[in-house]
């Protein structure tokens, strides 16, 4: 049984920074896709990051290239994404996910999704 279970988020002055972090159990990352995805109030979720064993992906969308990172502790079962400059347009829910077969960055194709931490950008 796969479990994802987020935190981190919380409320953040523009230009702060978060570290989120989302705590997976029955996952092997050498086996999984884990990716952090987003979604504001009346938007799509939309992809944020994502990392496997050979690869890692962080979306290059304008309002948030070179400014996210994703990495993996493997010995603590962890993802974390680690966001500076932080905007309040970086405000949503955030999720964590996990699939398995082939690499994707599209929501539609994780399996596993956490429960959301909520990030509060003020201006």
């Amino acid at each position: 049984q796969v479990t994802l279970v987020e935190s981190g988020g919380g409320l953040v002055q523009a230009g702060g920074s978060l570290r989120l972090s989302c705590a997976a159990s029955g996952v092997t990352f050498s086996d999984y896709i884990m990716g952090w995805f987003r979604q504001a109030p009346g938007k799509e979720r939309e992809f944020v990051a994502a990392v496997s064993r050979i690869s890692t992906t962080v979306s290059d969308t304008p309002s948030m290239k070179g400014r996210f990172t994703i990495s993996v502790d493997s010995a603590k079962n962890t993802v974390y994404l680690q966001m500076n400059s932080l905007r309040p347009e970086d405000t949503a829910t955030y999720y964590c996910a996990a699939k398995d077969g082939y690499y994707n960055t599209d929501p539609r194709s994780y399996n596993y999704w956490g429960q959301g931490t909520q990030v509060t950008v003020a201006s």
